[in-house]
This record gives C-alpha cells, sequence and structure tokens, in this order.
C-alpha cells in the first residue's frame, strides 16, 4: 500500500490531535497537544502541500487532503469544547454576554484604547492581499485586520481563570472597527511560504524574505454563518476551489489555547522532571573523552552537556572550533559560547544554515552577530547543510567532536528525543574536519567511515540487502520515511523472511504486510534517527541527522555516522527494544489502518 507523503503527514497530525483525548495525560498537557496540532495544520497549509497543490490540484488526491483536514478541524473544535467543559469552573472562556458591567467598564476601554488604534480598516478591493496567518473580520463595505501582537485570550480582571477571546470583544463592539453599523464575520488566509528560488548566499535569503509573504493562498478558514455572497467573493478575490474552503466555529486558530496552558493550574501539567547529569563529563569533557566515547540520549540526559562541551571552546589547550547550526533559536548558550571564544582570539569557523524553513529571519540576525564577533561564517552551499557537528581542535593536534541527532537548540533540546555521542577517535575527527573543509572550499565531502549526500542511502541499501534473510533483522527509527529505493529494499528483505521494525513518527508512503512498523507520540517529541542491523553481538548501529528522503540524500548535505563504542551500542539497542514493546504512546501502522496502543505497561518515554 503506497500513500502520498503528504497524506501520511496528516495522519500523524491527526495522531497529535489524538492525544488530547489521553486520560495518562493532565489535562494542560492535552490542551497543549491541542495547540500543537494547530500550528502544524498551519504549517501543513504554508509549506508542505506545496506540490499536490502545484501539480495536482483539484484532483481526487488534493481533494482527499483537504477533507483530512477539514474533518480533524471538525474534530479540534469537539475536542477544544470538551477540554474546556473538564476544565470548568476554574478555567473559562466566557462569551461577551457573559461579562457584568464591570467587566466592560474596562474592555471598552481597551478596544478603544489598545485594539482599536492597531487595527487596519481594508476595503474589499483589497482582499486579494490579505496577509498569512492573521485574524480578519469581514463586514458588508470593509475588512478589519487584527495585528499578531495582540493576544488573543485576555484574562477577566479579578476572576481569576477567567478569559474571553478579543475576536468576541470586537464583533460585540463592531462599533468601535467601522464607519457604519453592521455584523463583523471572523476568517483567515493560509498561504504558500515557501520562497521561489534557491537561496546561494544570504543577500539572496533576504531578498527572498522580503517576497514571501505574498505567496499564494491554499485555505480559507471563515466562521460557521459567514454570509454567502460575502464568502463566494472572497474565495473568488483569493482564486480558491470551493472544497478550499473550511467553515469552522470560532476560534478559528485553536493555538490560542497556549495562554490557558500557561496561566493554568501548575498541577494540571507534567510534573518537571529532572534529567540524568553525565557529572564526570561536565566537570573535564576533553579529558573525558581520552578515555572513550560518550553517549546521551536527551532530554533524559541533560542537553546542558552539549552546552558544556560547547564551553570548552574557551578551555586554553583549544585553537579553533568548527560547528554546523540550523535551527538554533532566540537564546542560545551554545552559540553565545562560539561568540565569546571568536572574541578570544579563537579561531571559531561557523556553516549557519540561513535556509532553515521559518527561522530564516532568525538565522540572518545570528549570522549579523557571527560575523561582527568575528566568526567565519561559511558560504551557504547549493544543498541545504542539516548535519549536526561541533568539532574542537587543540593546539597540540588532538581533536574532540560532537555528532547528533538534532538541532543544537537548548529549548528542543530539552523537548525532543535526540542521540548525542562525544567522541575523541581519531578516525572519526579525520572525517568531521575533511567534512568542514569540504563545505568551506564548496565541494561535496569525500568520506568513508561517516556518510553524507547519496552515500547515506546506499550504505543503508547495503545494510537491508544484507539483512535479506530469515535470520536477517532491520531495525528503523525515524521521522520520515519516504525514499522509494529504500522502501523497496525493505519490502524484499521483509519478503525474504527478515524481521523489520520501522519506529516511523510521522510521514510512512509504504505500508507492507511483512512491516513491523509503529509511530509514537507522547510527551516529547520523537526526533531521533536511527539505523541497526543483525542480531546477537554483531549489530550494527549508525546514528544520523538525515530522514530517509529523497530529498535529504539527493538535496542536502546530512551526516551519518556508526556506533562504534560497545556501551554507546548497547544503550541505542535499549531504548529501540523499549520503543518495539512500547503500549502507551503507540499507534500500530498496517495496510488495513492504524491501531492505537495506549494503556499498557511499557512506557518508552518514561526512562
Amino acid at each position: 500500500m503506497h500513500l502520498l507523503p503528504e497524506a501520511s503527514w496528516l495522519q500523524f497530525n491527526r495522531r497529535v490531535l489524538l492525544q488530547t483525548e489521553r486520560p495518562d495525560f493532565p489535562l494542560l498537557e492535552r490542551m497543549r497537544f491541542l495547540a500543537i496540532w494547530s500550528r502544524n495544520l498551519d504549517e501543513f497549509f504554508a509549506a508542505r502541500i506545496a506540490k499536490p497543490f502545484w501539480e495536482k490540484r483539484g484532483s481526487q488526491d488534493h481533494r482527499a487532503l483537504l477533507e483530512e483536514a477539514h474533518a480533524q478541524a471538525r474534530l479540534a473544535y469537539q475536542r477544544y469544547q470538551a477540554l474546556l467543559r473538564e476544565a470548568h469552573p476554574r478555567l473559562e472562556v466566557l462569551e461577551p454576554q457573559d461579562l457584568d458591567e464591570e467587566d466592560w467598564l474596562y474592555f471598552r476601554v481597551y478596544l478603544a484604547e489598545v485594539v482599536a488604534p492597531k487595527t487596519d480598516l481594508i476595503p474589499w478591493e483589497a482582499a486579494a492581499d490579505v496577509s498569512h496567518g492573521a485574524l480578519y473580520f469581514a463586514s458588508e463595505t470593509h475588512l478589519v485586520r487584527l495585528p499578531q501582537d495582540l493576544p488573543r485570550l485576555l484574562p477577566v480582571p479579578g476572576q481569576e481563570g477567567a478569559y474571553v477571546r478579543l475576536g468576541a470583544l470586537m464583533r460585540a463592539r463592531a462599533d468601535l472597527f467601522l464607519p457604519e453599523e453592521g455584523p463583523l464575520y471572523e476568517f483567515r488566509v493560509l498561504r504558500l511560504l515557501e520562497s521561489e528560488r534557491a537561496r546561494a548566499d544570504w543577500d539572496e535569503l533576504a531578498q527572498s524574505l522580503e517576497a514571501r509573504q505574498e505567496g499564494t493562498p491554499t485555505l480559507l478558514v471563515v466562521e460557521e454563518g459567514f454570509p454567502e455572497a460575502w464568502l463566494k467573493a472572497l474565495r473568488q478575490t483569493l482564486d480558491l476551489l470551493p472544497q478550499e474552503v473550511f467553515a469552522v466555529p470560532p476560534p478559528l486558530n485553536l493555538s490560542l489555547v497556549e495562554r490557558l496552558v500557561a496561566e493554568g493550574p501548575k498541577e494540571w501539567r507534567f510534573p518537571p522532571r529532572k534529567p540524568e547529569r553525565p557529572r564526570r563529563f561536565l566537570k573535564r569533557p576533553l579529558a573525558h573523552l581520552q578515555d572513550g566515547d560518550l553517549l546521551l540520549y536527551h532530554p533524559f540526559a541533560d542537553y546542558g552537556a552539549v552546552e558544556r562541551f560547547a564551553e570548552e571552546a574557551l578551555a586554553p589547550q583549544v585553537a579553533e572550533v568548527w560547528a554546523t547550526l540550523y535551527r538554533i533559536g532566540e537564546e542560545n548558550p551554545l552559540a553565545e559560547a562560539l561568540l565569546q571564544a571568536a572574541k578570544a582570539g579563537k579561531r571559531v569557523h561557523v556553516l549557519l544554515e540561513g535556509r532553515a524553513r521559518f527561522d530564516e529571519l532568525l538565522n540572518l540576525h545570528w549570522y549579523l552577530r557571527f560575523l561582527r564577533a568575528g566568526v567565519e561564517v561559511l558560504p551557504l552551499p547549493e544543498r541545504k547543510v542539516h548535519a549536526k557537528a561541533l568539532l574542537l581542535l587543540t593546539h597540540d593536534g588532538r581533536g574532540y567532536a560532537h555528532l547528533g541527532t538534532g538541532n543544537y537548540n537548548p529549548q528542543n533540546g530539552r523537548l525532543y528525543t535526540d542521540f548525542s555521542l562525544f567522541t575523541a577517535r581519531l578516525e572519526v575527527v579525520k572525517e568531521v574536519w575533511a567534512f568542514f573543509q569540504a563545505m568551506r572550499e564548496e565541494k561535496v565531502p569525500e568520506l568513508s567511515l561517516l556518510r553524507t549526500g547519496e552515500a547515506i542511502r546506499r550504505l543503508l541499501l547495503e545494510e537491508i540487502a544484507r539483512e535479506s534473510h530469515p535470520k536477517g533483522r532491520i531495525l528503523l527509527k525515524l521521522n520520515h520515511l519516504t525514499d522509494p529505493q529504500v522502501l523497496e529494499g525493505l519490502a524484499q528483505a521483509a519478503e525474504a523472511g527478515a524481521r523489520v521494525d520501522l519506529l516511523v513518527r510521522s510521514t510512512l508512503t509504504r505500508l507492507h504486510p511483512g512491516f513491523r512498523a509503529k509511530s509514537l507520540v507522547g510527551r516529547f517529541l520523537e526526533h531521533a534517527r536511527v539505523a541497526a542491523f543483525g542480531a546477537g553481538g554483531n549489530l550494527r548501529v549508525y546514528l544520523t541527522s538525515a530522514d530517509a528522503m529523497p530529498r535529504n540524500f539527493q538535496n542536502r548535505f546530512e551526516l551519518l555516522f556508526p556506533v562504534l563504542d560497545k556501551e554507546a551500542r548497547r544503550q541505542v539497542l535499549k531504548v529501540l527494544k523499549r520503543q518495539v514493546r512500547d503500549d502507551r504512546n503507540s499507534f500500530l501502522l498496517t495496510p488495513t489502518g492504524e491501531v492505537r496502543r495506549w494503556g499498557g505497561k511499557y512506557d518508552a518515554q518514561h526512562l
């Protein structure tokens, strides 16, 4: 059974939405998943739907995607209402008619003094230019735009746990926003935000970002009861198909519940967990690695160890630092350590991938900071660089490397499951050095122990073929598995009698009766990529930054690296075996449908 990548991904987002029903999750954590689902769906219509939109628009495949997304939107509203009922009376979202005169004393002034001056009154003739994702209101003669920086939920003064939706308040006092009397109806437009051309340098990146907000509309979301004549005019102006219009009850953007999650009772959240700290490594990271490799599994092992390793760039014995940076966030201790090292006179080289989708502007900010601190920012190659590597070189010729499956991002490092490998092995350090030199010289890296580009696919296919027999064992853990060659190799291995276990969080485009495939969705976002082959004491284990997708092999520089240390291999395999057994966070993926596995005794996210 073959699936469109976009259809498979939408099924993953449905699994995210279903987390709002988990009986073992506290209320606010279930509510958080509603916000995650909402942001995911916005991203789908801003980026992931691009290929079917351009190549198959209006086809049965495209309509099926729209139908599934619309069905999820209706279910999400039902879950929103159910969660609010469960939260009542400690948390509640009131309607304007529930407010008394004292409440309105405050909100009338708030609307007049804070909101009205920031809203834009737009003629219907300009409807084609409405911005991506913003909340708009339609009246008979005008459109009203609500700025993104205004909160969508407002606390009711003096009523702890009570909130009111800003959109509902504006509709109740439409006279403050319109030149004439009349009702207001809510709507949003989502647009493709992918830039139309490849960006090969930072100047082109800036130019591309300037034009991106004018992307093609892919979806119109209106509230139920939106006047039919206005809807027809709006749809035609935006050049959208009837199926590209979703009518749902307000609120039209359910990520507004993030305020409830942040401000609700702490006992309705997961209790904080304390990660394990590798104390000896934290005291003297480089000395520790002279005795052997260290493997950590985040967030159960402290991501702070990665930041501590980066701080060694300031150590007297370190002369030079090389790093790849992808999605590093607004605040980043690791990046700050690199800046400090450069200011201290160390030679610091950074490959900052400016084309990380939706993080481009933030990366431009970091680019300027690195540049002005004296860091050498390597040129952007034609291929996007998604590898995760940090290399420290000392005055006496030693090298120390960190290789990971996840981004150097302090927030993600504490919420995503990822592996970190620290090593001073000469054979690994030499290859990481060779990778960076190739990036600097804008060449394709020539590696043997590590793999990048198409060589990752070749190694996977070789290992799969090697295990294509009745005693063969293949275990892949990925976020996305869509490469046709890899999937065909796995199918042949399964038909030859090999055991094929696939732990695929999001996108799996082929379902075979011989696959033991499952998706894990739980408290932490499964993000690690692992490949293990063989059985007994002869397992070959690899970690990688790459998902098995054609673009990652053909259009990106990723890194796949072997786990050479016996104890590190044992740790990786222990995690994989727990995930294969998991029956608390799992969905079995079969040709006949998905099977939810909750409520069992094996929880792979509780180590």
